[in-house]
């Protein structure tokens, strides 16, 4: 079974910096390896979007209000994905989601971490 675990959420204030960690379970390493890596976000009231994607390859996309501030990164050896978070805003508070694609074959979900940052 496989399974995504997110950590590193926590309350901080404007302008400071977080680092979530996405750490997955029960995919061996040339799954987790050909699978995009992305993290969603869902803020109050709003509906979830896309903050940042990790490919195969290592090529990145960021949405628009998280370029320069966001990076994502992954680790194959240790199946796991991270987004480090800079400059953070009141805006950027939302629960964010870690996903796992495998060639738009199966696509999983961890549970959440709540980001919130205060002003």
């Amino acid at each position: 079974q496989i399974r995504l675990v997110e950590s590193g959420g926590g309350l901080v204030q404007l302008g400071g910096s977080l680092r979530l960690s996405c750490r997955t379970s029960g995919t061996i390493l040339s799954m987790f390896s050909a699978s995009t890596m992305a993290w969603y976000r869902q803020g109050p009231s709003k509906q979830r979007e896309l903050v940042a994607s990790i490919n195969s390859d290592a090529m990145t996309e960021y949405a628009d209000s998280v370029k320069g501030r966001f990076t994502i990164s992954r680790s194959n050896s240790k199946r796991a994905a991270y987004l480090e978070m800079n400059n953070l805003e009141p805006e950027d508070t939302a629960v964010y989601y870690c996903n796992l694609d495998y060639l738009r074959q199966q696509n999983y979900w961890g549970q959440g971490t709540q980001v919130t940052v205060s002003s």
